[in-house]
């Protein structure tokens, strides 16, 4: 497994940008498939954003960019890296998204770019990445761009995946510090899971056909192609509720930290059901444990910092906070972080 703890890196800043439309679960579940009150009682899922077809995942963490940067009073030409963490980039493997936000962001052309094409652990997995690239002090100041728009291939004919997911776009900055607290990171993979989330077609293993179009019934209330994405929610549900627990116990023991100090455990949105079988499992109190799949659904890579900016936004810009974050899933891939913040600038959320 991959332990690292790196220093000199704090983190300053959190913002996110979801789009205006709004999808009741309520009406859309109920009309197609009936059992609306099972579903919500299982995945505390309400409602979700669900972004037009000419808005992208960049467009949202531009919006969440530019927000922060006029924020914390950063000039675009001081930032010096930014990664852009998501599956749903603008274009089909070339050019690499981050480039594209470089130059939309007017950043410098000296800024470091990175594409992460990760999905439910993605805010973890580029923590790590970015924070490593800021503790030597060369790169001075940072923007992970964290989102998804997992919307746009999530059949409205499945009810295994449609109702669950939303669109947000996220970003997070960092900056080099010699007096901040470390960061500690516990990160997995398990190739062998791939199919538990998975668009079969589309990319060079299977290229796209025209049998690619082609709806199929996956069961009742299952109608997809082979370009919209298909979950096995058993498989999905068994691996969250074992490897996150453990990943946090793991993290931990690795670097003796007490759980009884973690002001927050923010965990990525699955659902309500997985996610309080997590908190159940680590006992750890309702209080320190906040939720936006409510509002916002499971917004993939995107699901970590915008709990933590709509639901936490006025403790972090007021107190110091000890933190440990889990994300899980697409992959199979999961990670955890522990983290401190310390009166960070958090803007409110932006709709676009």
């Amino acid at each position: 497994m991959a332990f690292l703890e790196i220093k000199n890196v704090a983190l300053r800043g959190i913002s996110a940008c979801v789009p205006k439309n709004i999808v009741e679960n309520a009406s859309f579940y109920e009309e197609r498939w009936g059992g609306y009150e099972q579903f919500l009682a299982t995945t505390g899922i309400a409602k979700h954003r669900n972004s037009p077809t000419e808005v992208c995942s960049s467009d949202l963490c531009v919006k969440a960019a530019e927000e922060l940067l006029d924020a914390l009073n950063w000039e675009k030409v001081s930032v010096d890296a930014l990664v852009f963490v998501s599956q749903t980039p603008d274009y089909y493997n070339v050019p690499a998204t981050s480039t594209v936000l470089q130059d939309r962001l007017s950043l410098s052309s000296k800024c470091y770019t990175l594409d992460i094409a990760l999905g439910c652990s993605g805010w973890v997995y580029g923590m790590s990445v970015l924070s490593s690239l800021v503790q030597s002090g060369t790169i001075k100041r940072a923007l992970l761009c964290a989102g998804d728009t997992p919307t746009k291939f999530c059949a409205p004919t499945d009810k295994s995946t449609f109702p669950l997911f939303g669109d947000a776009g996220t970003v997070t900055a960092l900056e080099y510090d010699e007096t901040a607290e470390p960061m500690q990171f516990a990160m997995f993979s398990d190739g062998s899971g791939f199919k538990a989330i998975n668009i079969n077609d589309g990319g060079y293993r299977n290229p796209v056909t025209d049998c690619s179009f082609e709806t199929k019934e996956h069961g009742e209330g299952k109608v997809r192609n082979g370009l919209n994405l298909e979950m096995d929610g058993e498989s999905v549900f068994v691996f969250g509720i074992s490897k996150a627990p453990k990943a946090i116990k793991t993290l931990c023991e690795e670097y003796g930290i007490d759980m009884n100090g973690i002001d927050q455990f923010t965990f990525h949105q699955a659902n309500l059901f997985m996610n309080e079988k997590i908190r159940t499992k680590l006992k750890i109190a309702p209080e320190k444990v906040p939720y936006s799949m409510q509002e916002y659904g499971n917004t993939s890579c995107a699901s970590i910092p915008l709990t933590m900016v709509t639901r936490t936004a006025e403790s972090l810009s007021t107190k110091i906070m000890n933190h440990i974050a889990c994300g899980f899933g697409v992959g199979l891939s999961w990670g955890a972080i522990h983290f401190s913040t310390d009166h960070i600038i958090v803007p409110q959320l932006i709709e676009l």
